[in-house]
């Protein structure tokens, strides 16, 4: 790398207990020179010494390890100073433990068979803040959450929005991005940061992804 070249700028800890499932997308995270994948695991027991030693902005785990699950890796990082962001890596079949995941405070998910170009993106997407929330199982999933024993609950929670907040909170549960509601809605995008940012106080929401949950129990999208 020459001098006026630009470092990686986005750090990532994986965490696997396959070798194989590691190194396919430690190679794809490689191919995108603003991506490092700096340390590995192959159980979710060393996530916390990982990220205090390698400081990445993104974590993403395997949801099923032999000791130490991405549930509980999960925990153990939110409840870390400055904690990175965290995706958990599933198939479908693991759907509830993605929801116990979400929950928790993960950011998002992604599929192992998702394309290498959308799981480079999703790993831009996390560093900068924003849910890892494909598009293509975005709503497979989030549906799965509603529930009349949790829609009642949600909507007294959003009364505390206002209705632009409302707006901006239904466009997070849809999977958009600060850009694409920024563009939907005539704002700019420090605008929809900070009405994000009103929003996850308002609702006591750790990230994105759980507003976005609310929103669904609320039947807001």
């Amino acid at each position: 790398m020459t001098d006026d070249q630009p470092g990686p700028s986005v750090k990532v800890v994986l965490l696997d207990d396959e070798e194989l499932v590691r190194s396919g997308v430690r190679m794809i995270l490689d191919a995108d020179p603003q991506i490092e994948v700096v340390a590995e695991g192959s159980d979710g027991d060393v996530a916390v010494d990982l990220v205090a030693r390698h400081r990445p902005q993104v974590v993403l785990t395997d949801i099923q390890m032999p000791r130490v699950d991405g549930l509980e890796v999960t925990r153990r990082l939110l409840a870390t100073p400055d904690p990175p962001a965290v995706g958990v890596l599933t198939t479908f079949d693991l759907d509830e433990y993605v929801h116990a995941a979400l929950r928790a405070g993960a950011a998002g998910f992604l599929l192992k068979d998702t394309p290498p170009r959308e799981l480079a993106r999703a790993v831009h997407v996390l560093a900068r803040g924003e849910a890892m929330l494909s598009p293509r199982v975005t709503k497979r999933l989030l549906s799965t959450f509603s529930g009349n024993d949790t829609a009642e609950a949600a909507r007294r929670r959003l009364t505390a929005l206002t209705d632009r907040e409302r707006e901006v909170a239904a466009a997070v549960a849809r999977g958009l991005s600060n850009a694409e509601i920024a563009g939907d809605l005539y704002l700019s995008e420090s605008t929809v940061k900070v009405h994000i940012g009103r929003i996850m106080t308002k609702l006591e929401a750790a990230n994105r992804t759980q507003v976005a949950i609310i929103a669904h129990d609320a039947q807001l999208a």
